[in-house]
């Protein structure tokens, strides 16, 4: 049996352990990625993109619908390396190029694991990284802690190096609930604080930063008051991981919508699950006022939530512009301001 092959019936392993019933992307392009799109942080203006490759091989996270946007099948480095050029062929990366500050590498799973992105072509992402992206001074790659080799962060960190600035290093992880039952029973994502930590405390050895992903209510049966007290305390952790070992920590804190094709969706339409309300969102985040880490709030469904099933409605819409502006400054009293006037 093949790697890809092998790779698949883990893809369908997870996606029947978590019931999940969406379809794979199968009729897309291989030589275009799945998506991509811009935002604003700290670091400045920001390119998101998500490769379009075999799935995450892991594929049971209970409320995850993202390896809907990519394969089932294996997609080889050349489409990869085609998916690059197409990339920087487009005529808004090519407008907007000298601006990028950040980029954030994605294939709806783990960049780093090479059964399902090529090594060969992650590599020719990087050149043309260093061609094309003058003002580069961050490169984030999303990846499950199982597949990240400091061997290999080493040597992108010297090729990012041969860039015209400085270029650094940031791996971006699942984290989803700070709740141990949560994210591990019921969310089912498979990563232990042991593990975080050791990850945390290798790249932080390194000087490499790390990302933290966190959904708001990831799971039906949980409240909202406890989703808050569940982010503060997640918060209050990475601060003393952060602490400990010296880590630069973001925490990128996404309200959690009912996903199409997963057990949220069934609990949504059930009436037994709501997403989170976005004032909640603002609230749980405000914890991070003067704790050594950066928050920043994802504000898109992606278009994959059902039907009503988004964080996002006609009322809350006069948040996301406070939020935006919140991602890019850090200003915690903004957020006051929103949980205030929310009050009201």
């Amino acid at each position: 049996m093949s790697t890809s092959d092998t790779v698949k019936r883990q893809i369908i392993y997870g996606n029947d352990k978590a019931g999940k019933t969406y379809a794979f992307n199968q009729n897309h392009d291989p030589s275009q990625i799945a998506q991509m799109w811009f935002q604003t942080s700290p670091e400045g203006l920001v390119l998101f993109v998500v490769f379009y490759t075999q799935a995450c091989r892991w594929s049971r996270c209970l409320g995850c619908n993202l390896p809907s946007k990519v394969s089932q099948e294996h997609v080889d480095y050349r489409s990869l390396m085609q998916q690059v050029d197409n990339l920087f062929a487009d005529p808004e990366v090519q407008r907007r190029r000298n601006a990028v500050r950040k980029v954030i590498l994605s294939n709806n799973g783990s960049v780093l694991d090479e059964d399902t992105l090529s090594s060969t072509a992650l590599m020719y992402l990087i050149a043309r990284l260093n061609q094309y992206l003058p003002n580069l001074s961050m490169l984030c790659m999303e990846s499950r802690p199982e597949y990240v080799e400091i061997a290999e962060l080493e040597f992108i960190s010297r090729a990012l190096a041969e860039g015209d600035t400085p270029t650094s290093l940031e791996i971006a992880i699942g984290f989803e609930a700070f709740d141990d039952h949560i994210r591990n029973d019921v969310f089912d994502k498979g990563l232990t604080l042991k593990v975080f930590e050791s990850l945390a405390e290798k790249l932080a050895r390194y000087h490499f930063s790390l990302k933290c992903y966190f959904m708001q209510k990831p799971v039906p049966g949980i409240s909202d008051p406890d989703a808050v007290a569940d982010i503060h305390n997640a918060i209050d952790y990475l601060s003393r991981v952060s602490k400990e070992f010296g880590a630069t920590i973001n925490m990128h804190l996404n309200p959690t919508y009912a996903a199409t094709g997963t057990a949220l969706e069934t609990a949504f339409k059930a009436g037994d699950y709501l997403p989170p309300r976005l004032e909640d969102v603002a609230r749980a985040a405000e914890a991070g006022r003067g704790k050594p880490l950066s928050i920043f709030i994802g504000l898109s469904d992606e278009g994959l939530a059902v039907p009503g099933g988004s964080f996002l409605t006609h009322d809350n819409h006069w948040m996301i512009d406070p939020l935006e502006e919140f991602n890019r400054t850090q200003n915690f009293d903004i957020l006051n301001t929103i949980t205030r006037t929310a009050a009201k």
